[in-house]
């Protein structure tokens, strides 16, 4: 958060402290006190302190409105109250004002009260310290305008008032506020527990993979390099088999690293960078028909494609191939990658049994369209025409910069 975001979140909570629901009761409650105090202040200024009915109505409404209207225009509150509390005691003759409070009358120092409660309350301590500072002058102003008028009594009892009124109303909008941080340091403290959890929950699963599926591994790669060393007498076929298997184990031995790398986020930085791109589908290829299948190949990619469809169109390719070998052994398969301007085409198709109880599909073809998806790129399988299950993907040559290295 920048230094001027700061600043303005400060700002809001001096605006926010209530949530909405909450305003709008307080709204209603200033509003019955509104029509409370002028229903009252207009008779008293009019019968008792002898003011004009006309000016007496339009600077009450002005006194009891403002703090209606400091929920929304705070400084235009501050002039209204002010305002009325200056002409106010101007109207008054010194015979009416020696039988009556002056210069505050008592529904003006309750409008006092509530207006410098309203305002600290809602808009924080330095505008309700104008308020009260400018209402409490008003008073003065009016004393020293009209010294032959009694007033010193009537000041102090005001300004005492409502300076325990401000320091109260400052409490309880200090106490909102800090029960409103406490409330987001409990939801920030909540989230961060829950990352730690789903780091601690990547870590524990990285450690049963390196220890369950990494050994394994290494163990298969170990004795199948090892086997023409220890089985003596092996027929050529049967060491290039071994050999082969050892190849693969050390390539998922390679895959296992990368994946701990992800997974073990807080000690190691992950490798990101894609292994596999389309030159080496070949490879892919070759080695599926070292394991027995008839898989032909026919490769027209040529120029510039991003590394993230590189890797996708690779691995679509090596589900594609597992799913036919899995579900379709025997049957021949062919594969195609193509190109154009903007998209790589990759089509793998082979036969399958329409009688069988389980067809490719499941968990392999839903991971082979999310990562398409991806990329903003398609992947479809299903029979074609011919009967033969085919799988279609089709990815851009370069996605979106925000997509890269996302498969």
């Amino acid at each position: 958060m920048t230094p001027m975001e700061a600043t303005k979140s400060k700002r809001g909570r001096h605006r926010n402290v209530l949530p909405r629901d909450r305003t709008f009761v307080l709204t209603v409650i200033l509003a019955v006190i509104a029509v409370i105090l002028y229903a009252v202040l207009v008779p008293v200024h009019a019968a008792i302190y002898g003011a004009p009915v006309a000016v007496t109505m339009a600077l009450a409404l002005a006194a009891v409105g403002a703090p209606l209207v400091s929920l929304w225009y705070p400084n235009l509150a501050v002039i209204l109250f002010t305002v009325s509390a200056v002409l106010f005691p101007l109207m008054v003759s010194r015979e009416a004002s020696v039988s009556a409070p002056w210069p505050w009358s008592v529904p003006m120092l309750i409008a006092f009260v509530v207006v410098v409660a309203t305002v600290t309350f809602r808009r924080g301590w330095r505008p309700g310290l104008i308020q009260f500072a400018l209402g409490s002058a008003a008073g003065v102003i009016a004393a020293i305008m009209q010294p032959s008028i009694p007033s010193g009594n009537s000041l102090i009892v005001t300004t005492s008032i409502v300076a325990g009124i401000y320091l109260i109303a400052l409490l309880l909008a200090g106490r909102l506020r800090l029960g409103e941080e406490l409330t987001r340091e409990r939801a920030n403290t909540a989230q961060e527990q829950s990352r730690r959890e789903l780091v601690e929950e990547r870590t524990r699963i990285a450690r049963e993979l390196h220890d369950v599926v990494a050994h394994s591994m290494s163990l298969i790669q170990v004795q199948a390099s090892t086997a023409r060393y220890r089985v003596p007498g092996l027929a050529p076929d049967a060491v290039s088999e071994f050999d082969d298997i050892a190849a693969s184990a050390r390539g998922a031995l390679t895959e296992m690293r990368r994946i701990l790398g992800v997974l073990r986020t807080e000690d190691q930085t992950a490798e990101l960078a894609p292994h596999y791109g389309i030159e080496e589908v070949p490879t892919l290829v070759e080695t599926t028909r070292r394991a027995g299948a008839a898989v032909s190949l026919d490769h027209a990619v040529s120029g510039d494609v991003s590394t993230a469809t590189q890797l996708a169109i690779y691995r679509i390719t090596q589900e594609a191939l597992s799913n036919a070998l899995r579900h379709s052994p025997g049957s021949p398969i062919s594969v195609s990658l193509s190109a154009d301007d903007t998209d790589v085409t990759l089509v793998v198709r082979n036969a399958y049994d329409t009688e069988a109880t389980e067809v490719p599909g499941g968990h392999g073809l839903r991971g082979m369209q999310e990562r398409a998806m991806l990329l903003d790129g398609s992947c479809v399988a299903g029979p074609d025409a011919e009967g033969l299950w085919t799988v279609t993907a089709r990815m851009p040559r370069h996605p979106n910069a925000s997509l890269e290295g996302t498969p």
